[in-house]
């Protein structure tokens, strides 16, 4: 990192814990948002009902996923643990780092969603490390999500704009986002 003439490798230093500070506010309101979603989930259609939304593209019904997308490795459901684990403690890891108010959010959405779903791993039945992600958006019956899905499918769509705009997670002068 070197210092320019407009001192921008201080100011880009300055923005680091901020930067880092939003990445964990979206995540902790993203893991919040999506527990309270599933809680009242469980609590509202528990007993088998559908409810239309968008019928018939988007209706709720409960469902509990051992595995992971369309219910692939349901009887490993202690790797999805381990790798959510290992996701959150990188995406944590990497986030300290961030120069770009773009990569903030992307890892603030992966980071919300991916400890949300490792919170439904390891505490939710039938045991630690095995539990089920309760899911309750129904797409047409394509398959069934739920808001920390939404929040890391957007995560990785930011990432990939990012990564085709050519803008680096660090922030250095060739980053093209706007100082935040």
């Amino acid at each position: 990192m070197s210092i320019g003439v407009d001192g921008s490798a201080v100011a880009e230093a300055r923005r680091r814990p901020r930067l880092y500070g939003q990445l964990l506010v979206l995540a902790v309101v993203i893991l919040i948002v999506d527990q309270a979603s599933k809680l009242w989930a469980v609590t509202a259609l528990s007993d088998g009902r559908h409810l239309a939304v968008l019928s018939p593209l988007i209706e709720l019904r409960l469902v509990y996923n051992a595995g992971a997308a369309f219910s692939f490795g349901e009887t490993v459901t202690w790797v999805f643990a381990v790798t959510a684990a290992v996701a959150v403690f990188g995406i944590l890891y990497a986030g300290r780092r961030l120069g770009s108010g773009g990569w903030a959010l992307a890892l603030g959405m992966m980071l919300g969603g991916a400890t949300s779903h490792l919170g439904d791993r390891l505490f939710r039945a039938p045991g630690f490390a095995q539990g089920h992600v309760v899911d309750f958006i129904d797409y047409n019956g394509l398959f069934v999500g739920n808001l920390a899905d939404i929040a890391l499918t957007g995560g990785a769509a930011v990432i990939v704009l990012l990564s085709l705009r050519g803008v680096p997670p660090g922030g250095r002068a060739d980053d093209r986002t706007p100082p935040s």
